[in-house]
């Protein structure tokens, strides 16, 4: 007779399909909620009667928002649970966007945005870390890349409906849609995201990693060297990209009335790109941003360049939104991979710190560029920062080699 084994099998976990996409449902919402006003620049300029640069600064105001509020509000609320909070913002980020829809005047839009910042750094201080506890180390990657989709889809969706529906509607009527949608967001959160555990609640490995941070965790100046990439990325992207409807009808030459259509073309481009990251560039981060980030570069030097011929001009376009599209994934998988397990929280807010101080710094300056009339100088700087960011990703790479190679 042959004893029977009753050691349990191994069963490997599900793969958390449902939870991820609610995630990425929250994150388009909030992406198209921070980015909307980039599309209806003329319509807002002209509805409040102040000029587009001040539109812009919306940008600016709502990412600064995040830049001083994240981090303090981070540590407040690291007791709280990690999904009531998720609902909780976006239901406040529904009521900014309402706010804003009804707004009588540019300083009240200005306050509305400041609610809408608050919420929005809290989300992405919390939503990246979301992803990584869902699921194992060696699926954080996918993990993030099913999450960021949601963003992506944004630039695909939710900016060029949004853009289509103000110019035909009324911006005014864009903002309505996203703070409706915002709550039936708040909804699909609710029920199809599952809880996950604060780090005070871990037990095991969780619990002892929670002392590494004050031995002084060797994964700290590492990434703190990603979120500086982060940063000078973002700065030159949106110098840009904050004033590339102007670019687009002004030196393209393209109809008022196809901007939108071009920019739900750039989001497929940028859908493309995330894919990428997700799949071929994902379990190699390190290399993919060095190719995602030369891409960039040279298309949008190409596109400088041969503006004015429609069909190159296009072309590289569509390169850049290909080549963006991968670097947010390919920048979030290589912050948790750099980051210890105990740091991965705070990572994650330093993170959405630097992020937006790249995106607010950067419509800052396009701002500044613009009013003075040097809207051709935007791509260029742009090409400039962005090889800053290239000498960045290799200094990071030796210092992640240098650190392993040690013993802890």
């Amino acid at each position: 007779m042959t004893a029977t084994s009753t050691t349990p099998v191994p069963v490997a976990p599900k793969f958390p399909w449902t939870g991820l996409i609610a995630l990425a449902t929250a994150t388009f919402l909030s992406v198209t909620s921070e980015m909307i006003p980039t599309g209806l620049l003329p319509d807002m300029s002209a509805s409040l009667g102040v000029s587009e640069a001040q539109i812009g600064l919306l940008v600016t105001v709502f990412a600064f928002t995040v830049v001083l509020t994240s981090a303090p509000l981070t540590a407040l609320t690291k007791r709280w649970s990690r999904h009531g909070l998720l609902i909780g913002i976006l239901v406040v980020l529904g009521l900014s966007n309402a706010l804003t829809a009804i707004a009588p005047s540019y300083e009240f839009v200005v306050g509305s945005r400041i609610l809408g910042g608050i919420a929005h750094g809290m989300f992405w201080s919390i939503v990246g870390a979301y992803a990584g506890h869902l699921v194992p180390k060696e699926q954080i990657g996918r993990a993030v890349s099913i999450t960021l989709a949601g963003g992506t889809l944004a630039f695909v969706l939710g900016v060029p409906l949004g853009t289509f529906a103000g110019h035909v509607f009324g911006w005014r009527l864009s903002f309505g849609t996203i703070a409706a949608l915002m709550f039936v967001g708040a909804v699909v959160v609710w029920r199809f995201l599952p809880a996950v555990e604060r780090d005070e609640d871990a037990v095991g490995v969780r619990r002892r990693d929670r002392t590494t941070p004050k031995r002084r965790d060797r994964t700290i100046p590492a990434v703190i060297m990603v979120c500086l990439i982060a940063a000078v990325t973002m700065v030159g992207h949106y110098a840009f990209y904050t004033f590339v409807v102007p670019f687009l009808t002004g030196p393209m030459g393209v109809p008022a009335g196809n901007v939108g259509a071009l920019l739900f073309v750039y989001g497929i481009a940028g859908a493309g790109g995330l894919l990428l990251a997700g799949s071929v560039l994902g379990p190699r981060p390190q290399l993919g941003l060095l190719l995602a980030l030369g891409v960039t570069g040279v298309s949008v030097a190409a596109l400088a360049l041969v503006y004015a011929q429609p069909v190159a001009a296009l072309i590289a376009f569509l390169l850049w939104g290909l080549a963006f599209g991968a670097l947010p994934p390919l920048l979030q998988t290589r912050l948790l991979h750099t980051s210890s397990a105990a740091f991965r929280d705070t990572a994650s807010a330093l993170y959405t710190t630097s992020f937006n101080i790249g995106i607010g710094g950067g419509a800052l300056l396009g701002s500044l560029i613009f009013d003075a009339g040097g809207l051709m100088l935007l791509p260029w700087c742009y090409v400039a920062l962005l090889a800053v960011s290239v000498v960045l990703v290799g200094i990071v790479g030796r210092m992640t080699r240098d650190r392993d190679a040690v013993p802890a």
